[in-house]
């Protein structure tokens, strides 16, 4: 039976590859992959010798009716981007959708996720939470901070480091210096770090330490007004 299998990668530590995503690899008919030349290196390693073909963001749109083609012809393959589990800002969604329309079945293995142990190590209320990763650079960055000043919810941004500092001043600037403010960078790298405080707190750090490595930001979501019980 033919199967498409999102296949989740290390963010850092290769020690955080799963025995089964190594078996799915190495039987696949094929790897789709973000970047071969990156991959390469985790194949390699791991000792899977199954083909690799190139499959991103610039070539997507093209490459998904062939894919499907092969996938209807019988064929299994394992889809991986860089580091993380693919479709979480990264290539699949394409993909994925035009899996589910062709009734062909998509199994999506257990794996590295940035922004979970980023939300788990913040220490701020993940029972509810909304993912916004990578926010719109120009066109639409405004609009969008004006909503999400209203979220009541735990907020998660995937941040360049060097977009870090003039995201946590907007931070501050719409969302108020005082709103508590998670950073974390590098994670299950050597140089893991987080960095916890207000929003202004965060900011004066990262402006004084120049920002390095994959970077997750927490944001605690606009505190509820309590209402006053009436006598």
């Amino acid at each position: 039976m033919s199967k498409l299998y999102i296949v989740p990668t290390p963010i850092g530590n290769l020690e955080d590859m799963t025995f089964r995503a190594i078996k799915v690899l190495k039987e696949a008919d094929l790897i789709l992959a973000e970047d071969t030349r990156t991959s390469g290196k985790l194949m390699k390693h791991f000792e899977i010798a199954t083909h690799m073909q190139s499959h991103h963001m610039h070539n997507e749109h093209k490459t998904v009716e062939n894919i499907v083609k092969r996938l209807q012809a019988g064929e299994t393959i394992a889809l991986i981007s860089d580091a993380g589990t693919p479709a979480i800002s990264d290539p699949g969604f394409l993909l994925t959708r035009a899996c589910v329309e062709n009734n062909i079945e998509v199994e999506c293995l257990p794996g590295a996720t940035a922004f979970v142990p980023a939300l788990v190590n913040s220490g701020l209320p993940n029972d509810k939470f909304v993912f916004e990763g990578f926010l719109p650079d120009k066109k639409g960055r405004q609009t969008r901070f004006l909503a999400l000043a209203e979220e009541s919810r735990t907020m998660i941004f995937y941040v360049s480091p060097h977009k870090l500092v003039k995201t946590l001043g907007e931070f501050v600037q719409y969302f108020g210096e005082d709103r508590p403010v998670s950073v974390s960078r590098e994670l299950s790298k050597l140089h893991e770090e987080t960095v916890r405080g207000t929003a202004t707190e965060v900011l004066e750090h990262f402006t004084k330490k120049d920002p390095k490595g994959e970077i997750v930001v927490i944001v605690g979501g606009k505190p509820e007004v309590k209402k006053s019980k009436k006598l």
